[in-house]
């Protein structure tokens, strides 16, 4: 490491600009870190406890939930201690371990989102198949494929990350370790850096969000073409929660990701960090439980088994 950068630990800028909300945000980001871990591990054990669970739809919400606890542990520890201390330091290596678990997370959640409405709109346009076209054995190669993609989509950037060199100035603007800050950072070109996040910007924000748009655009048709009343409410009922996500999860990325490096704000990052690493999977579990008989009466067993 030694021959390749001076720099052997960063300081995270966080929330110092404003020291006087500092205790307050750091009790707000612990309770949502406490919900997000609680909503997400519950419905880790609802859906693995129950054999009515084990579907298509459960089995991607499974890895979801999976993807949510990942994203949101790589930031909050270090975000919560940084809000407790004047100034959060973070080892060279320990941001590099940050930035590859955080982008591993993100990139398959995004991901995942579009196999999710893949398989909405197999469920809905083609039900007489249904079982047929996400059979056990494609569901597990969809998200072992989801993982892995993104676990090496994450290695390529971490890896141009490690290659460069930080001679300068070593305050991360921002409350945790990511890609548009560490390259403002550099003292050499950053021209590969730039071109391969373009590149997972076109892919993940881009032809992802194109394909569900797709998808959702079919299960629309559907739906408007079904005689009953009855069957287009349970039809959008099977549906809302994953396209509430979807909304919400994309907002945030557009509004940090889709834009040039060079055009980098600070302060427009911090806002959708917190919305896609502690807002996102805290209400991720809400939303698929509130909107979801099934999960509440597999949840409902879950408390059950622990009471008695």
């Amino acid at each position: 490491m030694s021959n390749q950068t001076t720099v052997t630990e960063f300081i995270l800028q966080g929330f110092s600009e404003h020291p006087g909300y500092q205790m307050l945000l750091f009790c707000c980001f612990l309770s949502l870190y406490c919900v997000a871990l609680t909503g997400n591990v519950l419905i880790i054990t609802a859906i693995s406890f129950n054999p009515g669970l084990h579907t298509p739809m459960y089995f991607f919400l499974f890895n979801l939930a999976s993807m949510d606890i990942m994203c949101t542990s790589s930031v909050m520890p270090k975000a919560l201690e940084g809000l407790l201390s004047q100034k959060s330091s973070i080892s060279f290596g320990g941001c590099m371990a940050q930035l590859y678990f955080l982008t591993w997370a993100l990139s398959s959640e995004l991901l995942l989102l579009t196999v999710m409405a893949y398989d909405r709109y197999v469920a809905i346009c083609h039900p007489l198949h249904y079982n047929t076209m996400m059979s056990k054995a494609f569901c597990s190669v969809l998200a072992a494929g989801v993982w892995t993609l993104c676990a090496f989509n994450s290695a390529i950037h971490t890896a141009l990350m490690v290659r460069l060199t930080f001679c300068g100035p070593n305050v991360i603007a921002h409350f945790f370790c990511e890609i548009p800050p560490l390259l403002h950072l550099s003292c050499s070109s950053t021209y590969v850096n730039n071109v391969m996040t373009t590149l997972a910007d076109a892919f993940y924000g881009g032809f992802d969000f194109l394909m569900t748009i797709v998808s959702y655009g079919f299960i629309i048709s559907s739906i408007l073409k079904m005689r009953t009343s009855a069957g287009k409410q349970k039809a959008f009922s099977t549906c809302s929660s994953h396209l509430i996500v979807v909304c919400m999860y994309y907002t945030a990325v557009f509004y940090a990701y889709i834009s040039p490096v060079s055009s980098y704000s600070a302060e427009k990052s911090k806002v959708a960090g917190v919305l896609y690493s502690m807002v996102s999977p805290t209400l991720n579990p809400l939303i698929y439980t509130l909107r979801n008989k099934e999960v509440k009466a597999a949840l409902r067993k879950v408390f059950l088994c622990f009471r008695n």
